[in-house]
């Protein structure tokens, strides 16, 4: 094992986290670390101490140290460029390096450590990954809660709904049932039950027209309307929380939600073979041009529900010209895929994992190349005597996308009132609590591949950074497509379904 332990200590060599990637006793672990300033005392200026037996490789932290221990044959090189990436997720749960912020947060960071090196040695992710690992942040999830919400909401309203009806209804038998002319005897009482009934039905009678235009029914009929009308009562009760204000936030954010949920909703029709191709990027700017890092994460996943269906291979047409890096499933045959681009297993008498999500390919694009950016977004704020004038425009580079939702989110000083809209493409909120313009436009495609938004507001050029896109698509960013499904014996056709999603997980102008 190359790294041993990774740990956060004071100068005296008191371990606040420490994380050790190999059997090692805490004792152990307290012994390296008391001895590592007494190490550190020989004037030299190196980031690296050696003992007999290991290696300490450390940077400083104001009053703290974070030090990997590692063995004395490890590759240093390695170890710094490690060393660099610890010290890096370290700020991004703690706001001040000090030892009862690490102590607070020690969980955190111990997840995130995992993330960085399993096994002794070091996973390729960068700080973006590890933030998105460790947060498990699901767009799906979120979607999920708000429609069960507001299903929880309206199944609320409509139950208090039908139990005045039924109180009401119960009421109404009861004063009609005293004022008939007796109990007694079976003729009264299959009188009483007759007027009874009579009395329930002219009592839900006058909500008729309110529920449908339809005829008037006997009583046999009422439960059919009563089924009709729940949408249109659902929207009344939808509409007197909206009335409310403090109800406003959280029912846009739910029909945002369902809005999300109908683009990255799934094919209706789901196939026994079901493919998915999914893509997200990672984007982050300079506010004066330049690109800072991107990078494109993909997967072709596959779903088989028959056990017919099993022994498949999929053909693809990679027309991408974006430099994708691409890499197979380790059970896929990748010499069948690099010579022919089909996806089959290696042990072609095997089939495919039933009822189970597999990713057969992925692939990863990773550069600084401006021309590869699919929606630049350029912010010119400008000082004046009244304020600040803020100009942001918008320009699709690759025209093969159509980006839909596209949401721009632009950072406002707070406590100086609402900013003056000028010129507008698409539509813009203003929400004042948090301290943000949303500029949102349906649909970008090469038809409406540009547009700028202006509006003036008192602040300085740097309170509008950084901003914030999102947007969802159904076309691929990387030229890749399933072009058909076969069977192994025969070469026959099978009928798949697809689903396409290009996702946004960071965006960021700073």
């Amino acid at each position: 094992m190359v790294l041993l332990a990774a740990a956060i200590c004071t100068k005296a060599g008191k371990a606040i986290v420490s994380r050790q990637f190999v059997e090692m006793t805490r004792t152990r672990v307290e012994g390296l670390l008391a001895a590592f300033p007494k190490l550190m005392n020989t004037g030299k200026q190196h980031t690296f101490v050696e003992t007999d037996s290991v290696r300490y490789v450390y940077q400083p932290l104001e009053k703290l140290y974070m030090v990997l221990i590692t063995t004395k044959n490890s590759n240093i090189l390695e170890d710094l460029e490690t060393l660099r990436l610890f010290s890096r997720v370290i700020p991004e749960y703690c706001r001040v390096l000090e030892e009862s912020e690490i102590s607070e947060h020690c969980f955190d960071l111990i997840f995130a450590f995992d993330e960085i090196v399993a096994l002794g040695y070091r996973e390729n992710v960068n700080l973006a990954q590890i933030r998105t690992f460790t947060e498990m942040d699901s767009h799906e999830e979120k979607v999920f809660r708000a429609v069960r919400e507001t299903q929880e909401r309206e199944a609320k309203a409509e139950m208090k709904r039908k139990s005045k009806e039924l109180q009401r209804a119960r009421q109404d038998a009861e004063r009609a049932g005293r004022k008939s002319p007796g109990f007694g005897g079976f003729g009264n009482s299959g009188m009483s039950s007759y007027t009874s009934a009579t009395i329930i039905t002219d009592t839900i009678e006058p909500e008729k027209p309110k529920m449908s235009p339809a005829t008037v029914r006997p009583s046999g009929s009422n439960k059919a309307l009563k089924l009709g009308v729940k949408g249109k009562e659902v929207d009344n009760f939808v509409d007197k929380l909206k009335s409310e204000g403090e109800n406003m936030v959280t029912s846009s954010a739910g029909r945002k939600a369902s809005e999300a949920s109908k683009v990255l909703q799934p094919p209706v029709n789901i196939e026994s073979v079901h493919l998915r191709v999914e893509e997200k990027i990672s984007l982050t700017c300079g506010r004066d041009g330049g690109l800072q890092n991107m990078e494109v994460l993909g997967m072709i996943t596959l779903r088989v529900t028959d056990e017919k269906n099993g022994r498949i291979s999929i053909l693809l047409n990679n027309n991408d010209k974006k430099g994708a890096q691409l890499q197979t499933h380790p059970h896929v045959d990748k010499k069948l895929f690099t010579t022919e681009s089909l996806l089959g297993l290696k042990n072609q008498d095997k089939s495919f994992p039933l009822n189970s999500d597999l990713g057969v390919l992925k692939w990863r694009i990773q550069s600084t190349d401006e021309s590869l950016i699919p929606l630049t977004i350029n912010c010119w704020p400008s000082e004046s005597g009244s304020g600040c004038d803020v100009n942001i425009e918008y320009e699709l580079q690759d025209e093969g996308l159509e980006l839909n939702d596209v949401i721009i989110t632009i950072p406002v000083p707070s406590g100086v009132g609402a900013p003056v809209v000028g010129d507008l493409d698409g539509q813009y909120k203003h929400d004042s609590r948090k301290n943000f313009l949303e500029w949102s436009l349906p649909v970008i495609d090469e038809k409406n591949k540009s547009g700028s938004l202006e509006f003036s507001i008192d602040g300085k050029p740097n309170d509008f950074f950084p901003i914030n896109v999102s947007f969802v698509s159904k076309r691929n960013f990387c030229d890749i497509q399933i072009a058909k499904v076969t069977y192994i014996e025969g070469g026959s056709p099978v009928k798949f379904s697809l689903e396409t999603s290009f996702v946004v997980d960071k965006y960021e102008i700073l």
